[in-house]
């Protein structure tokens, strides 16, 4: 599983409000042929993230190349169970990354383009938000 190396706080503040809007960076397919697009915001575990690798590269028999465009640099933490409030924040229990919607999140190359479709629908099904499956647009500079 994913998580930084090194990191300046142990503990990151709670964000005050909603994801709201669109990404505007990371929208397109860059690196592959296709791409998984986010449809809508959330955080999504260092554990969803395998996951959906494992379910992509094995899909595609481990042919193609595949290309994670998000990484879990948000930590989250807990206080154990039956604990009363208060004692200050709780130990980081898990990392997770802030996805909006358009960010792409995987992308894949070297696969036929029903390989690649599939591929990528399987691993959207082990994800908790709504995707689809985008291809790379070929302008001519």
């Amino acid at each position: 599983m994913q998580q930084p190396k090194k990191f300046k706080y142990r503990k990151q503040m709670k964000q005050s409000r909603k994801l709201r809007g669109t990404e505007t960076r990371g929208c397109e397919v860059s690196f592959g042929d296709f791409g998984l697009q986010a449809m809508e915001s959330g955080w999504i575990t260092a554990r969803q993230i395998e996951a959906s690798r494992v379910a992509l590269t094995r899909h595609a028999k481990r042919g193609g190349k595949v290309w994670i465009r998000m990484f879990p640099d948000k930590p989250i933490t807990t206080k154990p169970a039956e604990t009363r409030m208060g004692k200050g924040k709780g130990a980081p229990d898990h990392w997770v990354a802030t996805i909006r919607a358009g960010r792409v999140m995987f992308e894949i190359t070297g696969v036929e383009k029903p390989l690649a479709k599939r591929a990528l629908e399987l691993a959207a099904a082990k994800l908790p938000i709504k995707c689809q499956v985008i291809e790379r647009s070929k302008t001519i500079l």
